[in-house]
This record gives structure tokens, C-alpha cells and sequence, in this order.
């Protein structure tokens, strides 16, 4: 029987809004929501003290005896650090006795079945646990400077059940106060986003247990260092302990964890448009922010206490932001809704029908473009040929850069895709693949793509690739195309990625000749892709989306399109004047542009479908001969 997050079935009746309440239970109720949220709040001060007694070397405060301190009940003219230990101890188990009280209460005041028991036992179990490990520290003396394996297992296994037992303290106020359940099923890209950001919170956190770890036990050798390069190397060096080399993996999750945040909150948000998904999507996204700062101030001042205690500090904001986003962008009701949708929509297919679904994911017609211009960098970069091998794997991981893109791509902009006429048929939203299928296969892709150019190509390659696929999606995707008219101005830069990755595959560098491939990609996306925007600027206007000649006409769109020619016209000058080409470039080029100014006049003169489509038709034709052009310019004049 399908379960929901706390485990309920979900055949179960929902009691989290009953109408029969009389004001006497409702005021018990909302006593119970204010109690949880104290509960909450008096766990994070206490994971944070917690972290205080590491940071000062007072874990080791009482001894081994436990739940007495040093053989005492309360020991009389101990050392700070004893007191220290044993105010830790004090309130861990106050609040073990509070998270027995709830759930008597819960029982007492909720009926069967209802999400706050629920939630109620969970807090509780995460609370014995958290006791248990915290027994198992003191026992074993894995405290201060141990290095044991013991300890590292059990710290980030502390966080993540710290994480647990603070979510269901917020779970039990939001049911209490009739809040609806939460459940993972039937909320497609949403829930795989939500799951992924969550699963990546983990590893941040099991990673930071790590470095912490580090910063307490390696206390002694860190305080020596007096430069951070010293720190640095201290991390990285030859002689540099596992546990240092381990802790230093924490800002590099970091940063791809971040990624993942952003993609799910703006997923999230863009998918379940409410005042509350769009206050903790956003309060999620900030606070991120701020724990990143927090962390870098952290390696450049060694980690001072109380910046260790900020950093975990908005840590656990940041956890209970994103649990508050899933649980009101999953209700169980809207579940069902598209899980119904759904299934009166869904196609079946045959296998021949799937491989073709798949391939329409990654847009290959789209990429086809992208393709050749990598390989004829790869060419220019070269300047003559390159190994076929090499131009084949480039080719495979390109592709598949690319295609993971576009699979992101069609994920995030369902809800448009489903509005616009042009892509009302894409896979996706004829849930011929499901949006968590296509989730898979794009990282699937994404990986497979860096796997392959790291190692068969060139690491400078697989990077240009990756930041290719990050701009699409982040930059372009997620951050600007809903948000102002200059979308494909910025975000088209995804598109000039991949000239440096065929040039970097062959030469290893990214050379000013590299740069100047970018940039002419660059100028010529305007001009390619309003002219598209105006031929299906209804279909725009319809799924809300501000393309320029939505939000501005027709006669600026071609106004622009203009200036952007004139650019690249001017941009293609530039090897001519620092003496990088020669004839056949020059009359190669010459005349394309002298065309490619010839078709945007005639928009000029008539602004019309016929005359967009043919500046649209024209400007493919463009980039793909003025590329051949350069590649033979580079060859010929060796």
C-alpha cells in the first residue's frame, strides 16, 4: 500500500482538517503547534551548543561515566569544560522527557490515524537515537582529538538524525494546526527535484560532520599554521591526513549542492505557483547563500568558534526551509489530481516508440548545429585535422552535454511546453516519459558526458561542456527566460560553449582565437533567435513568456536584430586587424556578412513572417559556412 513521508498508508482517512472540532480541542491543538516549535527551536540550540562543547575541547568534560558526570550527580569545583559537558547533558535529556510528554499528549488529543501521532513518534525515536549516539561518543571516549574510524562514522550520522528529528518536530506543528499531509507520490519532477536537494543536504552535512571532525581533532596542527596557504596545505599536501583530505571535500559539495538547491527551488517554484512555495523556495535559496558565505569566511579566518556555530546555525535554518517548501509544494490532494491527469493522458508505446521519445529529448536537430561548430574549432584549433577518434568521442560528448540540457530543459518548462502549439507534443507532456525517467537520463547524460571528454578528450573540455550545460539550464532556463526579454542575450552564451570545447580538446588551452569563436556565437544568437521569436511570438504570448517581440513589438525585435548584426559584422573584423586570417577569410567572410546584412534589411523594409523566416533560415546557413570559412583560413595559411 502506497505510504505517504511519515509513513501513513495512504488509504488513510485524512484528519488533519476535521470540522467537528469544538474551540476547546482547537485551542489544545494550537497550544500543541506552539509546543512542537519550542521543541524545534530547543533542538537547534542544542545541536548548536553541542557543537560549541566540540569546538571547545569540552567533550571530554565528565569522563566516560554517563549519565553522571565524573562519578557525580553534580560535580562541585570542576574545571569549565566539566560544566560545559554537563549543561549539554542536562538539556539533551529534558528534552528527551519533552518528546515523551508529546507524544502522550498527541495520543491523547489527535484520533488514530491522524499525521501528528505520526510525526510525534518519529521525534521521539530520532531523540532516542540521538541519545544513543551521543552515549556511544562519551563510552568510547570519541571525543577532542580522536581520529578513530568510530568517530567518523558516528559524527555525520549525529547530523543526519539531528536533520531527521528536526523535520518532524515541524511536522508535528504544521498537522497540528491542520496543516495537509505531505507525500512524495505523483508530484513528478517536483518530487525527484525536492528528493535530490534533499539527498544532497545530506551529503553536505555528512561532509561538514567531516570537516568539523577535522577542525577538533587535528586542533593543535591547524592552530600552527599561521598563513591560510599553510591551512590549505595542511588539506592537501602529501602528508595530509585522510580525515584533513576528507574535510576538504566539503566546499566542493557545497558548490554542486547549491546547483541542485537552486534547480529544485526554482523548479518548485515555477511549477506550484502559492505565496508559501514562493516564501520558503526563496528564504531556501538565501539562506544557502548566506551558509556559503559563512563558509568561505570560515577557511580564509581558520574557524573561529562562533563562526563554526553561525555556519551550523544557518545550516539547520536552511534544512528546515527546504523541509517547509516540500511540504507545502507536495500536498497529497494535488498528488492524486496528477497522478489521475496522468494516467488519462499517459500513451502507451511500444520499445521503437520509447528510443524515439528519448531521442526527442535531447532535441537533436538543435544540437546538429552545436555539433558542427565544436568540430570545426576542432579543426581551427588544430588548424588541420584532428585524430577521427578524437572527433568522435568530442562528438559523443557533446552530444550528450547537450542532450542533457535539453532534457533539463523540457523538465523545468513543462507547464510551458504544454501552452505553446510548438511543443504541446514533446514527451514529457504527453507523459510518454515520466518527468522522473527523464530526470535520470539527463544526469545519466550530464555524467556520462563529463566521464567521457575528462578522459578521452581533455579535463579543460569536459569543464567548457559542463559550464555549457550549467548556463542553459541555471542561467538561461531557470534564472532569466520567464523573468526579461534579454533571456537569449545572456543566456544564449549556453550556446557558444561549445567551440571551447573542441578547441580545448585539441590544444588543451583556450586561446584569444578560442574566445573570439565564443564571441561570435555569441552576438549571432540575437539574431537567430528573435527572428525565430517573431515567427511564433502567439505561441510566447500564450504560455507567458517575454520574449522581445512579446513585450516590446515586432519593430524593436527587428531593431535589435539589427544592432546585433551590425556586431557581428564589426566582431568578424577583429582576426583581420591582429593579422590571425588571411584571403580566404577575408572574402569568405566578407561576403556572409554582407548577406547576413542584406536579409536583416529586408526585415528592415517589410517586417513580415516571410522575411523573419528567411533571416532565420539564412543565419544557420551563416554561422555553419563562416565556421567552415575559418577552419579553411586556419589550414590554409599555416
Amino acid at each position: 500500500m502506497p505510504k505517504d513521508i511519515l509513513g501513513n498508508p495512504d488509504s488513510e482517512p485524512d484528519h488533519s482538517n476535521l470540522d467537528n472540532q469544538t474551540p476547546q480541542n482547537d485551542r489544545a491543538r494550537d497550544l500543541f503547534a506552539k509546543a512542537s516549535l519550542f521543541l524545534l527551536v530547543l533542538t537547534a540550540f542544542i545541536v548548536v551548543f553541542g557543537a560549541f562543547v566540540r569546538a571547545s575541547l569540552s567533550g571530554d568534560g565528565c569522563g566516560t561515566s554517563w549519565p553522571i558526570c565524573n562519578g557525580e550527580i553534580l560535580p562541585v569545583g570542576a574545571q569549565l569544560k566539566t560544566y560545559i559537558e554537563l549543561t549539554h547533558r542536562m538539556t539533551t535529556s529534558s528534552l528527551g522527557l519533552f518528546m515523551i510528554g508529546m507524544l502522550i499528549w498527541a495520543v491523547r488529543l489527535f484520533p488514530k490515524g491522524h499525521p501528528s501521532r505520526h510525526a510525534a513518534r518519529w521525534a521521539l525515536t530520532f531523540t532516542i537515537i540521538s541519545g544513543a549516539i551521543g552515549w556511544i561518543l562519551i563510552r568510547y571516549q570519541l571525543v577532542v582529538e580522536d581520529k578513530s574510524m568510530g568517530r567518523l562514522i558516528t559524527m555525520p550520522l549525529h547530523l543526519l538524525n539531528t536533520f531527521g528529528l528536526m523535520g518532524s518536530c515541524a511536522l508535528m506543528a504544521h498537522y497540528a494546526r491542520g496543516g495537509h499531509r505531505m507525500s512524495f507520490r505523483g508530484h513528478g519532477a517536483v518530487a525527484t527535484a525536492l528528493k535530490w536537494a534533499a539527498g544532497g543536504f545530506f551529503v553536505l552535512g555528512m561532509t561538514g560532520a567531516v570537516s568539523a571532525m577535522g577542525k577538533t581533532a587535528f586542533h593543535t596542527k591547524l592552530a600552527s599554521a599561521n598563513t591560510f596557504l599553510e591551512r590549505i596545505n595542511m588539506h592537501v599536501g602529501d602528508s595530509a591526513d585522510p580525515i584533513l583530505k576528507g574535510g576538504l571535500l566539503h566546499p566542493l559539495v557545497a558548490m554542486a549542492v547549491g546547483l541542485i538547491l537552486l534547480f529544485a527551488c526554482r523548479l518548485t517554484m515555477d511549477r506550484r505557483d502559492s505565496a508559501e512555495v514562493r516564501y520558503w523556495g526563496n528564504l531556501t535559496i538565501w539562506l544557502y547563500v548566506a551558509q556559503m558565505a559563512f563558509g568561505v569566511a570560515n577557511l580564509v579566518a581558520s574557524a573561529p568558534v562562533w563562526m563554526q556555530l553561525t555556519h551550523l546555525a544557518i545550516a539547520l535554518a536552511n534544512w528546515m526551509a527546504l523541509v517547509m517548501l516540500a511540504v507545502w509544494a507536495m500536498p497529497r490532494s494535488l498528488a492524486v489530481d496528477e497522478e489521475t491527469a496522468q494516467s488519462a493522458t499517459k500513451v502507451e508505446a511500444t520499445p521503437r516508440d520509447l528510443i524515439k521519445a528519448y531521442i526527442a529529448l535531447t532535441k537533436p536537430r538543435v544540437i546538429s548545429l552545436l555539433l558542427f561548430t565544436t568540430v570545426a574549432a576542432m579543426f581551427i584549433g588544430e588548424r588541420g585535422a584532428p585524430s577521427f577518434w578524437l572527433i568522435l568521442i568530442v562528438c559523443i560528448g557533446g552530444y550528450m552535454s547537450a542532450g542533457a540540457a535539453n532534457t533539463y530543459n523540457m523538465i523545468v518548462e513543462k507547464d510551458l511546453d504544454v501552452a505553446m502549439e510548438r511543443t504541446s507534443h514533446r514527451p514529457t507532456v504527453t507523459h510518454l516519459i515520466s518527468d522522473k525517467a527523464a530526470s535520470i537520463f539527463a544526469t545519466t547524460l550530464a555524467v556520462g558526458s563529463f566521464a567521457i571528454l575528462w578522459f578521452g578528450a581533455h579535463p579543460l573540455a569536459a569543464l567548457m561542456a559542463l559550464c555549457g550545460l550549467l548556463c542553459y539550464v541555471f542561467v538561461y532556463t531557470l534564472w532569466l527566460k520567464r523573468r526579461t526579454w534579454q533571456n537569449i542575450v545572456i543566456g544564449g552564451a549556453a550556446g557558444a560553449f561549445p567551440p571551447l570545447v573542441g578547441y580545448a580538446a585539441v590544444t588543451g588551452e583556450l586561446s584569444a582565437y578560442a574566445w573570439f569563436l565564443f564571441a561570435l556565437i555569441f552576438t549571432w544568437t540575437p539574431v537567430h533567435f528573435w527572428a525565430l521569436a517573431i515567427l511564433i511570438k502567439d505561441d510566447y504570448a500564450k504560455a507567458g513568456v517575454p520574449m522581445l517581440p512579446v513585450v516590446k513589438g515586432d519593430r524593436v525585435t527587428v531593431i535589435q536584430i539589427g544592432l546585433y548584426a551590425v556586431i557581428t559584422v564589426l566582431l568578424c573584423a577583429l582576426p583581420l586587424l591582429q593579422g590571425q586570417a588571411g584571403p580566404v577569410y577575408a572574402v569568405g567572410a566578407g561576403l556572409l556578412n554582407l548577406g547576413l546584412l542584406v536579409q536583416c534589411a529586408g526585415l528592415w523594409k517589410r517586417i513580415d513572417k516571410q522575411h523573419a523566416r528567411a533571416v532565420f533560415k539564412y543565419s544557420m546557413v551563416y554561422l555553419a559556412l563562416i565556421f567552415i570559412v575559418i577552419a579553411v583560413d586556419r589550414v590554409w595559411t599555416v
